[in-house]
């Protein structure tokens, strides 16, 4: 146990320092990139070239980093190769560039591919058992999803629920909320990058009625998290198809993202959309929102640009439950907020993680209603998400 400890407090701490530190330097140059594009839209115009870039750079540099958080989920199940180094410069400069030239994507996969990449670097010089090496790449990712969102248990349970599907190691829990922590503690204190506040001002009273309300707002998440999945699933299957050459596969996505954007004035829904999901706390949007953001995250990151999935999800969840306010007689906010998480349980199999995410965001009071829609969406998604590579064998024989 002595051994045990002092292992993973060490491998802990450094995991937690690299991951947080990658996560900090990435937030700013993602920062940099949302506000030099919103004040120059004319570089929408380049994406195209971005696209065909990024795909060159992969295709001929990137080798099996192309397979993104699906190799790391490989992996985490077969302990065959390590997590090539370069998957963090390639993922941390595509995403800055998807993002600098208005594609529609997220952070978390960015941040989680650099985690499990860095960890996995530890092995090269310290020799580790299979069962070690796995826990390692769980402790990456723990640290990239905490730091990059500021939701420390959400990354521990995260990291364990989405690599090993429910099936908790006891050994693996200790070292992903140590790294969790460390990367948390990393990248908002000791390099001073902070996170988005979000808010529920009003929570509906504890009633059958309301939480049978929020059962079937869980039914529409759950499905809409299916949704966002099987689209960027099949975009990407149908350029893969249609284009041979893969650098060429982004540059025709950029033409048709821009030029959709353009054609649409639909700005709103480029990058990450974080003034959106904010708006969708507080005042009636259009209910066209979620689809809009599921097209053209769809399009960005079947296409081949770079990516995470994840704040995409928020934007769809929130704005979708913004939408459901005017059918379903519960706050605006409780709804957004339970869409935000909910969603993106459906579309990651994920509801512990996401639920405790959603107590971290928005206080622990909203609890049950998130927790309830976290659970309706889990089990109405069907075996299928965003992560191809997932175990869903398990889905529906096993207690959550």
């Amino acid at each position: 146990m002595v051994r045990y400890l002092l292992q993973w407090l060490g491998f802990g701490l450094l995991v937690g320092i690299l991951s947080g530190s990658a996560s900090a330097i990435f937030l700013v140059l993602l920062d940099w990139a949302t506000e030099t594009r919103e004040a120059n839209l004319w570089l929408l115009a380049l994406l195209p070239l971005a696209g065909f870039g990024i795909g060159y750079v992969y295709y001929h540099y990137g080798a099996n980093s192309v397979q993104g958080n699906n190799l790391l989920l490989e992996e985490l199940y077969q302990t065959k190769n390590p997590i090539p180094l370069r998957m963090t410069p390639l993922v941390l400069f595509g995403t800055v560039f998807t993002h600098l030239f208005g594609g529609s994507a997220g952070r978390e996969g960015t941040s989680v591919q650099m985690g499990g990449s860095l960890a996995d670097q530890i092995q090269k010089w310290i020799p580790l058992d299979a069962e070690d090496r796995r826990i390692l790449l769980i402790c990456g990712v723990a640290g990239g999803f905490a730091s990059v969102f500021g939701t420390p248990w959400a990354g521990a349970i995260f990291s364990l629920e989405w690599m090993l599907s429910g099936r908790f190691r006891p050994r693996s829990i200790f070292p992903a909320v140590w790294s969790a922590w460390v990367a948390h503690f990393i990248c908002e204190w000791a390099w001073g990058v902070g996170h988005i506040s979000y808010s529920i001002p009003e929570i509906a009273p504890h009633t059958l009625i309301n939480l049978s309300w929020i059962l079937v707002a869980g039914i529409a998440f759950g499905l809409t998290g299916r949704l966002f999945a099987e689209t960027g699933h099949w975009i990407g299957a149908a350029f893969n198809k249609a284009i041979s050459y893969p650098p060429l596969r982004p540059l025709v996505g950029g033409v048709l993202v821009a030029g959709l954007v353009y054609l649409t004035d639909a700005y709103t829904y480029i990058g990450l959309g974080v003034p959106r999901i904010l708006e969708a706390f507080e005042t009636p949007l259009p209910w066209y929102d979620f689809l809009a953001k599921i097209g053209l995250t769809g399009l960005t990151l079947g296409s081949g640009f770079k990516g995470g999935e994840v704040t995409p999800l928020f934007f769809t969840g929130a704005t979708l439950g913004n939408a459901l306010s005017v059918w379903i007689p519960l706050p605006l906010a409780l709804l957004a907020g339970c869409g935000f998480v909910g969603v993106f349980s459906g579309a990651t199999n994920t509801p512990m993680a996401c639920t405790v995410m959603g107590m971290e965001l928005f206080g622990y009071e909203a609890g049950i209603f998130l927790g309830l829609a976290c659970l309706m969406a889990y089990l109405c998604s069907g075996k299928g998400g965003i992560y191809s590579a997932q175990d869903f064998s398990k889905k529906y024989s096993r207690r959550i």
